[in-house]
């Protein structure tokens, strides 16, 4: 095993074994990524979440300004439905098991490794969030606060998200609708409860035909993503209450990911008309515009001859939403993105070594820039 192999192995296994579910505080992480960058200009973003929960958000540079950037995020998913140990990392058969494995803590060491193993004369610069998985909070404060990112005068950004090494040039990004009907809770024997549910089914029904209709209407399809027709995903909670009382609340979200091309207002108006009828309650959160690069642009070029692979698209979404703010973006890292979100969460070793090289050719293409 190559020193480059055997280090990002360690540091992949350590950032595992760190618990950094966006639930909870990313400090301990921060902190240990930290020690890992010795000769870093190390900027540190601190906020505090919606809940209350200490966040941290890193922007780190070393070398002459300019160049590219690699950005990770230290947040993972809940350990829904793991039997194994979620942070008890695991190397069987040349893969890194655990959660935040592949998505993206394994990435994130690629990149760490990458961008300390270069010439000083290289510019270097790492752009680490947290968040990523609920509110894209610590990317949007990169973008927003960041004195030194806005000071490098980068000419582009690798998210470094699992891409099988692939550049993605472009994905889709979300609104999220959160509609609340409010009901008086009893005992439903009495007759005496209102049950919000009966306010929201309604809107629900509403918006089953906007489902069909983005699902099902060419005029709302992007050919140039697998699938053309846009997610239009649906919770419904009725906060724990038990079949003999009266619902005093009833939620439904709808994460709504849409592609640059697509002209989506009049959905967007449909989904506020509806819930004025029905009397429910909405709000809405919405990450920036869908990042979406021509295969032309110089970084996509850089990125197709750098890893000999076509540029594509993915339905899914990324940092790249609020970084784009900042320079250009590719998506591009180790791993596949089949795991991630599962128990079964995992990456590759070979994969997480390949992706240094790659990282450092890219870092090192700003120097000639």
């Amino acid at each position: 095993m190559s020193n480059d192999a055997a280090a990002v192995t360690r540091l992949a296994a350590d950032l595992v074994a760190i618990d950094s579910r966006s639930s909870v505080s990313n400090l301990p992480l921060a902190d240990r990524i930290e020690a890992e960058l010795a000769g870093f200009e190390i900027e540190r973003l601190d906020y505090t979440d919606p809940q209350g929960v200490a966040k941290r958000a890193l922007v780190a540079h070393r070398g002459p300004r300019g160049g590219y950037a690699l950005s990770g995020h230290m947040d993972t998913v809940p350990g829904t439905g793991w039997t194994d140990p979620p942070w008890t990392p695991r190397i069987m058969d040349g893969v890194l098991h655990g959660l935040g494995s592949v998505d993206m803590k394994g990435p994130v060491a690629a990149c760490i490794i990458a961008a300390r193993g270069l010439p000083a004369h290289v510019p270097a610069t790492l752009l680490l969030t947290a968040d990523e998985e609920t509110t894209k909070q610590g990317a949007r404060i990169i973008a927003a606060q960041s004195k030194l990112a806005a000071s490098l005068g980068l000419q582009g950004i690798v998210v470094a998200e699992p891409t099988g090494l692939a550049p993605v040039r472009g994905h889709r990004s979300h609104i999220e609708y959160t509609a609340i009907a409010r009901g008086e809770q009893a005992h439903s024997s009495t007759g005496k409860g209102l049950n919000a549910n009966w306010a929201l089914i309604p809107f629900m029904a509403e918006m089953k035909a906007i489902y069909e209709k983005l699902r099902f209407d060419p005029a709302y399809h992007d050919a140039a993503y697998d699938p053309p027709f846009s997610d239009f995903n649906m919770v419904i909670d009725n906060h724990g209450t038990a079949v003999n009382v009266t619902v005093a609340q009833a939620t439904v979200r709808i994460k709504f990911r849409r592609s640059r091309r697509i002209d989506v207002s009049g959905i967007e108006a449909a989904v506020q008309a509806a819930a004025k009828r029905a009397g429910v309650e909405l709000a809405e959160r919405r990450e920036g515009t869908p990042p979406e690069l021509p295969v032309d642009h110089p970084l996509i070029r850089l990125a197709v001859d750098i890893t000999g692979k076509p540029a594509a698209t993915a339905p899914y979404g990324t940092d790249a939403s609020e970084l784009q703010d900042i320079a250009p973006c590719v998506i591009l890292g180790p791993g596949t993105i089949a795991t991630a979100h599962t128990p079964r969460e995992c990456v590759a070793l070979a994969d997480l070594a390949a992706a240094v090289p790659i990282f450092r050719r890219i870092l090192s293409a700003g120097a000639a820039g």
